[in-house]
């Protein structure tokens, strides 16, 4: 939604960079106070954690990482202290509104800063905060749900499989894999659309962002696409399309989340992720197999090779610099080849042997019982760092693993964050009687279970395209199972329903985080980015019509690899 004031310019743009972040200093602050207050009554209680550490202590962390985070909005609200200081008087002024106006004032006031660019957290913490003033609710609460889901025995997975895929994105497994996939499909006419399908879907199923997998691969696909006689359209629209391939595949992130809100098995749900995430790959690598053969055609009727005329290299008068970090110095195109050579096959398969083992290690550790899901997440990410500093040395132990590390730290955070105030939000909406009243509003008013889950998933779509999709699950799922429970929906299935669509709102113009990314990544304009991307995301909207209205393919292989009832 902050895109709204990207569009700005000259005085208007300071004016809302400037609103934008006072407003998301009142937040921080109002959060940092009840933050606080949730602490003082902690160590009034005396409760102790392990080794006889004050729990106060631990808390303590909540209202001072709230307090730096909003001296860190009134320091970046403007260049010059005078500026900085109208954003103190104007944060001031906020909070107090926030806290006194009436509820609807005060919340079309938090959506105006939040299209004007007042980060996502705010915009969730401080709808919260405005609904427990109104009600009369205390505001510590926001800290009590925020410091209760920091603590779930289960979050400790999504940080370790985080840092495995980034692990796994900062070294050379994506030159490896590319060059295995290319080794092993190269060579036919649509062979780098399947390849692109398969590492997209791989990337995003470890690192748990869609975000990542288009910044890490794209400028390193995009050049391999167009040489394999993709038009440069096509070969744009696949690599953003792709990029959100691998969300219902197992060990990804969002999975995990959705399993801890509604109260699921992750191993259940990363089950019923399997075939549904097969069904939207397979979509994908034939609809990329229709674009090359198309093209590829077309180049024959008119007696031309078919990658000229709109080149990517012609396009492209500047190479697509590397993205530091994200995917190293690895970023040279891997040639296509235009036959099959049985050699390069068998050196790619022996180069990538390692990151082909990782999957497997992950999934062997999940579904055998051997491990719970964070004790799995701990062996996958030990084995990620094995590969990329023992086996491969793209990571250097002591220069490179402390900046991975860092930024793996940063995402997390920031998700941690959103979530927090996300739950926040969720819980107080449960405590006023939000789902039951929408369940019962959806019994009277839509009386067809298939009629309610297809207006279901263009909600969903549209949510997807402006929020993230971890603060969508943490607030719209608590919402949604409720219902889907009214009207018969197994929560497994609605949940892969949810992620389904989440995947295809990555894609939805003009919002789309993939849309943002690749347009950045790939130095085009957002509206060409849709466009080429637009084909694609109807086929993956046939797949997920497909999802929603065959429960088998959800339900089947849990149903099949879940142990005997007693």
């Amino acid at each position: 939604l902050g895109g709204f004031g990207a569009l700005l310019r000259g005085r208007s743009a300071t004016a809302a960079r400037l609103v934008a972040a006072s407003a998301g200093a009142a937040v921080a602050t109002l959060l940092a106070v009840a933050s606080l207050r949730f602490v003082l009554q902690e160590r009034a209680g005396g409760g102790v954690l392990a080794y006889d550490i004050p729990r106060w202590f631990v808390q303590l962390a909540m209202p001072l990482g709230f307090g730096a985070i909003a001296v860190r909005q009134f320091w970046h609200a403007a260049t010059g202290w005078g500026h900085r200081l109208g954003s103190l008087g104007l944060a001031a002024a906020l909070g107090t509104a926030g806290a006194f106006a009436p509820t609807g004032i005060a919340l079309a006031g938090l959506f105006a800063a939040t299209l004007l660019g007042t980060p996502i957290f705010a915009a969730l913490g401080g709808a919260a905060l405005v609904l427990l003033f109104g009600s009369g609710s205390p505001a510590a609460s926001i800290a009590i749900d925020h410091y209760s889901l920091v603590t779930n025995p289960a979050l400790p997975a999504i940080p370790l499989f985080t840092l495995a895929g980034y692990f796994m994105a900062e070294g050379g497994a994506s030159r490896r894999l590319v060059r295995l996939f290319q080794a092993l499909s190269g060579w036919l006419r649509s062979g780098p659309a399947i390849a692109t399908a398969l590492i997209c879907a791989f990337f995003t199923a470890f690192t748990g962002g869609s975000g990542v997998t288009v910044l890490a691969l794209g400028g390193l696909l995009l050049p391999v696409l167009v040489a394999a006689r993709l038009s440069d359209r096509d070969a744009l629209g696949l690599i953003t399309g792709a990029g959100s391939l691998g969300i219902l595949l197992p060990p990804c992130l969002p999975v995990i989340l959705y399993a801890i809100i509604a109260k699921v098995d992750i191993n259940t749900m990363f089950l019923a992720g399997l075939l549904p995430g097969v069904l939207l790959i397979v979509l994908t690598a034939a609809w990329g197999v229709w674009a090359a053969h198309k093209r590829s055609d077309a180049g024959i009727v008119s007696g031309r090779p078919a990658c000229q005329g709109r080149d990517f290299r012609n396009h492209h008068r500047e190479p697509i610099p590397p993205l530091p970090g994200l995917a190293g110095p690895h970023h040279d195109s891997t040639p296509v080849s235009s036959r099959f050579d049985g050699l390069e096959l068998c050196r790619a398969l022996w180069a990538a042997k390692w990151e082909l083992l990782l999957p497997v290690v992950a999934l062997t550790t999940l579904f055998s019982g051997w491990a719970t899901p964070v004790e799995a997440a701990a062996v996958t990410a030990g084995f990620a760092f094995f590969i990329e500093v023992v086996v491969h040395r793209d990571l250097h132990l002591w220069r490179d693993c402390p900046r991975v590390m860092t930024e793996a730290g940063l995402l997390i955070g920031g998700i941690l964050l959103i979530l927090g105030v996300a739950l926040g939000l969720t819980n107080h909406l449960i405590h006023e009687g939000v789902p039951d009243a929408l369940a019962d509003w959806s019994l009277e008013h839509v009386r067809s279970r298939w009629l309610f889950l297809l207006g279901l998933n263009v909600i969903l779509i549209l949510i997807g395209s402006v929020v993230e999709i971890f603060a969508a699950i943490v607030v719209v799922v608590p919402l949604l199972v409720p219902i889907g429970q009214q009207l018969g929906i197994d929560p497994i299935h609605l949940g892969i329903i949810f992620l389904a669509n989440m995947e295809l709102g990555f894609l939805a113009p003009p919002f789309g985080l993939n849309l943002l990314l690749a347009a950045s990544r790939l130095k085009r304009p957002i509206g060409e980015v849709a466009r080429a991307t637009l084909p694609l995301l109807a086929v993956m909207f046939l797949g997920v019509l497909l999802i929603t209205y065959l429960p088998a393919l959800t339900t089947w292989l849990p149903q099949l690899l879940s142990p005997p009832a007693s």
